[in-house]
């Protein structure tokens, strides 16, 4: 093995050893907010893009959004025997700021576009 990659992967090994376990302290208290799902037959592609571009508005609208994810790679599962097909994340800086999404008048004008073409949706709601 060359050299190099000798000292890269001593150096690497000595890093993790000598920094020690996480301790819960360091684990960010964000939420991370997850929804898969699919949506209605007949739903527009453009239709589609409204919702994500809505998700996307959110959170530059709503205080303590502080990332968005919109771009599906994989979505696994299905809801009633139909294949989820759209997945989005958001995370929020902490329960507070998830807590008051809910009711912000930008979530609640979102969902005016949301709904009509859900077909079905997974919330997955996670933190440290």
């Amino acid at each position: 093995m060359q050299t190099w990659l000798l000292r890269s992967l001593f150096v690497a090994a000595a890093t993790l050893l000598l920094s020690g376990p996480a301790s819960s302290a360091d684990k960010p208290k964000s939420i991370i907010h997850v929804v898969t799902l699919y949506f209605k037959p007949g739903t527009t592609e453009a239709d589609k893009k409204k919702v994500l571009d809505g998700v996307d508005e959110m959170g530059k609208k709503i205080p303590g959004i502080k990332n968005v994810w919109l771009k599906s790679i994989k979505v696994q599962g299905d809801a009633n025997g139909v294949p989820l097909t759209t997945a989005f994340v958001m995370e929020f800086v902490d329960e507070a700021a998830f807590k008051a999404y809910e009711n912000h008048p930008a979530h609640r004008a979102w969902e005016k576009i949301y709904f009509p073409v859900r077909g079905e949706s997974r919330t997955h709601d996670i933190t440290n």
